[in-house]
């Protein structure tokens, strides 16, 4: 790859990739506080890794928040693979607990694609139980479903991270955190952690909080479902900066990672790494990429989203990469995603993320114009 240093913008990229430094430049001369990492893998092999902006730095880390849900998606996925869990089979057949108060019949399917009606506990969840591998799930599992299982999907924000990683324990006897870290993140060196080890924590960079323009429209309005999702102490608690918080990793919004770490987990996954074969075969990434559902949002109040296995499904507001990409964004800008078809994986991370939220429009469009100039 072919090292530069453009004003603020620093990195190498294959030299196929000149356009993407003109389409960078511009976004930093039209904001001079733009700061982020992107990174890019075409089948394996490294084709981008740039950084910019006075907040980040080549070797920055920070919590991209739902970016974070990755880890539960390659983990089951792992699963799949050895043939340990079923996603038709009932979630009770692993988890006795779970067949309460009408969810004997979930299917894991229906679990790990936001359809279980589980987007919060009754009563909420407090800091405590949602970062706890086992006490937040057992409240869950005690908890009567929003919605009949199965007649609607909403995002399960934070608890599908709970209910992930007690699935992933009961049949596995370890936790999600010790099976992605000991059979995904450690053999590939991904710089993608769940539980932030301490001899990296000089490296992590606080998420600012978005400022609104002037200009703006008020936020979309959520819908009545999200009634209750947050948690019962929430007053005070960072979920992205709170030192509680990404020191225990939760998967579904508190990993700490790079951009070349999300891209590389991508790459690790489905096209192979640093000379070393996928951990996921075809089949099985087609399983865990399969669009599941596509609609109405029972809990963001929005049309028009869709979820494959715990990962978000290319759509019209992640228009990321082909029909068959999948990934997942986060609250505060950040973006990880893989197109199978043209073996591009994708990561990026942005210290402040464009209002409202959501996956940074910027991200979007670089992502969309790798795939389309690598397919």
């Amino acid at each position: 790859m072919t090292t530069i240093s453009i004003g603020r913008l620093e990195g190498h990229l294959d030299d196929s990739l000149t356009w993407v430094v003109d389409l960078l430049v511009q976004h930093l001369d039209a904001d001079p506080d733009y700061s982020f990492q992107v990174a890019a893998y075409r089948d394996g092999e490294p084709v981008l890794d740039l950084w910019a902006g006075p907040r980040l730095r080549q070797d920055s880390l920070m919590v991209p928040y739902s970016v974070s849900k990755n880890t539960i998606g390659f983990t089951i996925g792992l699963l799949l693979e050895r043939a340990e869990i079923d996603l038709d089979e009932r979630v009770a057949a692993y988890w006795p607990e779970f067949a309460d108060k009408g969810k004997e019949e979930v299917t894991v399917r229906q679990l790990l694609s936001h359809q279980a009606g589980l987007a919060r506990a009754t009563p909420p969840l407090t800091v405590d139980e949602l970062l706890d591998h086992h006490a937040g799930a057992a409240r869950l599992a005690a908890s009567r479903p929003q919605w009949h299982p199965g007649s609607a999907f909403g995002y399960h924000a934070q608890t599908i991270g709970n209910l992930g990683d007690e699935l992933v324990f009961r049949v596995t006897g370890k936790t999600l955190h010790e099976v992605y870290e000991e059979e995904i993140r450690s053999p590939f060196g991904l710089e993608f952690h769940l539980g932030l080890p301490p001899e990296l924590e000089d490296r992590r960079v606080p998420l600012l909080p978005m400022v609104r323009p002037p200009s703006a429209e008020d936020p979309p309005r959520w819908a009545p479902y999200a009634s209750g999702i947050g948690l019962a102490d929430a007053e005070g608690f960072d979920y992205g900066n709170d030192e509680r918080s990404w020191r225990f990793g939760h998967p579904a919004g508190s990993a700490t990672a790079s951009a070349r770490g999300i891209a590389g987990l991508f790459a690790a996954g489905v096209t192979g790494l640093g000379g070393k074969p996928p951990f996921l075969s075809p089949d099985t990434v087609e399983q865990i990429g399969q669009q599941q559902v596509r609609g109405y949002d029972n809990v963001l109040g929005l049309d028009g989203r869709a979820h494959s296995i715990v990962f978000q499904h290319h759509s019209a507001q992640l228009d990321w990469g082909g029909p068959n990409s999948f990934g997942h964004d986060g609250a505060f800008g950040c973006v990880g995603t893989v197109d199978p078809d043209t073996g591009l994986a994708f990561g990026y991370i942005v210290a402040e993320a464009p209002w409202p939220g959501g996956a940074d429009p910027r991200a979007i469009e670089l992502a969309r114009e790798l795939n389309r100039r690598a397919g």
